[in-house]
């Protein structure tokens, strides 16, 4: 590796010693793509196609395909045109840098120029380069010098035929006919990604919300993409490595499953989109310049009045007490449905939520990530924590109840090593009453409605049972259960709920 004074020294050099042709070389020329296409998936993958028009001699022919993405599989690249055929392609993919450039010079004569600072002059020396490691090392006549970090520069004679100015695909093609033709260069891709972020602006008052949704596009393949068709497809197809995710990854647009919503149920609409196979497609409608280490964003979600509420949510777990008093969970309630809700599937993203101030005045009141989401599906988001509104669990009582005794033994008839014969097993279980109440507190000027939430109930015995509860509750899955609480405003109520459990 080179140092980063080393590395602008050396780009100094290559401008300065090389003849002309050279260092434009060395410059950033315009692209040579054709019409080129980008299909991009949610876990750091695209598929990249590119037409070219080549003109080729009859017979066996080398072309070289500059601006590919140096991060190309090299292994799924595939070329169509009529009257041409592959017989060989190599990836060069060891790009021009200084550090490159002196790597390549081990063991080769440069000239190393100083510059005495007081007077200016020059001085040039013949020096063969032995080893450029965190430093470059040269031998220059009898003696062994560690070039300083200033008042030094290197010139070379030329560029080694292994550095290339950009990513480059060579192919050997067999030609049946002469003359141009479009080639298309098809091949897949990592260093793309592309996330939905949401914008959702909520009036409390109204229960209304405005929402936005922009794609976040990136680009960290090396190579830019000028005026390309982009499609963007909200899904994971499976690779061969196993390398696919069920939601939004960021970074390269992520890494990792977007935690769950507080509440999450499904829908089962079908929203007015382009799929392919089990994914939905969002194309950018025009021709847009996907450029190297760039974030693009694009709008595809404009909704505005859609119905929304506030709600407030606790869950407790498994005989979860507390001394004091915990903030209920703000929560967005909304959905996606046609007609009563947004009206469109959701890619995965993160929901930013705003509320306007007293002035009018946006302001930004908490983000929730979200999974790939079907239309018709219902959201609760949690945005944060109540200031005013409250809950404290408490565990009143725990008891052991019994069963009859006929409970406690079974017989049963086995077979062992052809002999039968029956056999008695002691089953002593335990039966347990445990005696709940969540006191609720409001200090908000109106009344809200809360859901509160008791997890843990199951343990995998699927014989819980709820013989008391002030508040008629649901039975969300087999380990919660639910319950919706009126609380007045400025005021205070306490549920409480028996549980018989085997555990």
């Amino acid at each position: 590796m080179i140092h980063t004074s080393h590395a602008r020294i050396a780009a100094l050099s290559i401008a300065a010693a090389l003849p002309a042709s050279l260092a434009a070389q060395s410059a950033q020329p315009a692209s040579t793509q054709g019409e080129v296409s980008l299909t991009i998936y949610n876990n750091d993958l695209a598929l990249v196609q590119d037409t070219r028009a080549i003109t080729l001699p009859i017979g066996r022919t080398r072309q070289e395909f500059p601006d590919v993405s140096a991060a190309i599989r090299p292994e799924t690249v595939t070329l169509s045109g009529t009257g041409a055929g592959i017989i060989e392609q190599n990836f060069d993919y060891d790009l021009l840098s200084p550090a490159k450039l002196l790597d390549k010079a081990v063991g080769q004569m440069v000239t190393v120029v100083r510059t005495n600072p007081a007077t200016g002059a020059e001085t040039r020396e013949q020096a063969l380069v032995l080893a450029n490691n965190g430093g470059t090392i040269v031998r220059i006549g009898e003696r062994i010098e560690v070039l300083e970090q200033y008042g030094a520069r290197i010139l070379f004679s030329g560029l080694p035929p292994s550095l290339r100015a950009r990513p480059t695909l060579s192919i050997t093609l067999n030609a049946s006919t002469a003359g141009p033709r479009p080639l298309t260069l098809s091949y897949l891709s990592s260093g793309f990604g592309w996330k939905a972020d949401y914008v959702a602006l909520f009036d409390e008052a109204q229960g209304k919300m405005d929402l936005q949704g922009w794609i976040t596009l990136t680009n960290n393949t090396g190579t830019g993409f000028p005026n390309a068709r982009v499609l963007l497809v909200a899904g994971s197809p499976g690779q061969e490595n196993g390398s696919y995710n069920n939601g939004y990854r960021g970074g390269n647009m992520g890494r990792g499953r977007v935690p769950p919503q507080i509440a999450y149920k499904p829908g089962t609409q079908s929203a007015d989109r382009e799929q392919l196979g089990d994914y939905y497609l969002y194309p950018i409608a025009a021709r847009t310049t996907v450029a190297n280490a760039q974030q693009k964003q694009v709008s595809f979600l404009d909704v505005a009045g859609a119905p929304a509420s506030k709600g407030y949510y606790f869950r407790n777990d498994w005989l979860g007490a507390s001394n004091e008093a915990q903030s209920f969970a703000t929560v967005l309630n909304l959905s996606t449905a046609r007609g009563s809700g947004v009206g469109d599937a959701l890619p995965a993203g993160t929901v930013r939520v705003y509320m306007r101030d007293a002035r009018g005045q946006p302001q930004f009141i908490g983000e929730k990530g979200i999974d790939h989401t079907p239309m018709g599906s219902k959201l609760s988001l949690r945005t944060g924590e109540a200031f005013d509104v409250k809950v404290q669990p408490t565990v009143e009582a725990r008891e052991k109840i019994t069963r009859a005794e006929w409970d406690r033994t079974a017989r049963y008839r086995v077979t062992v090593h052809g002999k039968t014969e029956d056999v008695t097993a002691e089953r002593y279980r335990e039966y347990w009453r445990t005696s709940m109440a969540y006191k609720i507190t409001n200090a908000r000027p109106s009344p809200v409605k809360v859901e509160v939430v008791q997890a843990g109930l199951d343990n995998w015995w699927s014989d819980t049972r709820v013989p008391s509860e002030t508040v008629k509750g649901t039975q969300r899955s087999l380990d919660e259960r639910t319950w919706t609480i009126d609380v007045p405003a400025n005021g205070e109520t306490t549920l409480t709920v028996q549980f018989d459990t085997r555990y």
